[in-house]
């Protein structure tokens, strides 16, 4: 039993490993330099923030969880406030991304 249950959870986790690229790049979207970016865009990236955040340190991935976290909280201001992202919010946005790439990368690295 204790097998079938470590299999599982090894698909599920490079199942996530899998997706993370593509959720980051959700998140990398609300950025603004990527065109108009309304609030349904917002909202989306917020809804990847929360997976990695979520899932991810379920996972075991916890600085990929932490760093999550945080640009998940970014983002729910704006979403919550239904306005698009500060200028001020842009470079910590941007910084945000960077770090879980970097945080994603050296977690995953193996599970990929």
């Amino acid at each position: 039993m204790g097998e079938l249950f470590i299999d599982r959870i090894t698909r599920v986790r490079q199942r996530f490993s899998a997706q993370i690229d593509a959720r980051i790049d959700g998140i990398e979207a609300a950025m603004p330099e990527h065109g108009e970016v309304g609030l349904d865009v917002l909202a989306q990236a917020h809804r990847d923030a929360h997976h990695l955040c979520g899932v991810g340190a379920t996972l075991g991935f916890v600085e990929t969880g932490k760093v999550a976290r945080s640009v998940e909280q970014l983002l729910l201001a704006a979403v919550k406030s239904a306005r698009t992202l500060r200028s001020d919010e842009v470079p910590r946005l941007r910084e945000g991304i960077a770090r879980l790439r970097s945080v994603t990368g050296a977690e995953t690295g193996a599970a990929r």
